[in-house]
């Protein structure tokens, strides 16, 4: 079994269950109200703008044995740049406030996994972020792609208010490849071990980040 194998094996529970969560079984289905898509969205804009400043924290903090990954860290970066953007283009898209998105706090669940993905990457061992890459590319491609679809089709929005999703949907899936070798590539055991770790904590507070969100359909609370 690779390393990659046994990330995705080891783990497997974790997403499991996230994928149980009510808000992302009805976003997938398309069974989400415009004031849920939107809370999603803006709960997104608060972590996603944190994407590329935790990148340039890990590939800082990698030892130099992992140049290699340090060089691929700058890739990603290159990549994420100005996505947090996007997200409140899609917000103004659905006619809501993307201002006071912008200058709004986050929820509780979406700071704590923030700040835990700063504590691993400044204080714990930075190769754990690798552990948060996992899980959110893998929850995009498994999801965002079906999900903006249906999402789409169900609230009548047009492809401006669709662009986190879709967007994020397609180039996860271009990631995978990519990341499968590079964590094929990581052989140190202790550090394996702590992206297995990280990851399970991750797949845990971003599910906690779904379980916050009001979830309504067009008629009113479920």
């Amino acid at each position: 079994m690779t390393f990659f194998e046994r990330l995705q094996s080891e783990t497997k529970t974790y997403q499991d269950e996230l994928f149980a969560i009510p808000f992302v079984k009805k976003a997938i289905a398309g069974e989400i109200s415009l004031d849920t898509y939107v809370a999603f969205l803006t709960q997104a804009f608060y972590h996603v703008r944190h994407t590329v400043p935790l990148l340039m924290t890990t590939g800082g903090r990698l030892e130099s044995r992992y140049e290699w990954l340090r060089t691929a860290t700058g890739e990603y970066i290159s990549e994420e740049v100005g996505h947090h953007e996007w997200i409140l283009g899609d917000i103004a898209a659905c006619a809501a406030d993307a201002e006071v998105v912008h200058n709004g706090q986050p929820e509780l669940p979406c700071e704590l996994m923030v700040a835990y993905a700063y504590d691993v990457a400044q204080r714990r061992n930075p190769i754990g972020f690798f552990g948060m890459v996992h899980v959110l590319e893998g929850t995009s491609v498994r999801a965002a792609t079906q999900a903006a679809n249906r999402i789409q089709v169900a609230l009548g929005l047009h492809d401006e208010a669709m662009t986190y999703l879709t967007t994020h949907g397609d180039l996860d899936q271009d990631h995978v490849g990519f990341f499968e070798k590079l964590m094929n590539d990581v052989t140190d055991a202790a550090d394996q071990d702590w992206i297995v770790h990280c990851a399970k904590n991750f797949f845990t507070l971003y599910g906690n980040m779904f379980r916050a969100l009001p979830l309504t359909s067009g008629q009113g609370e479920e």
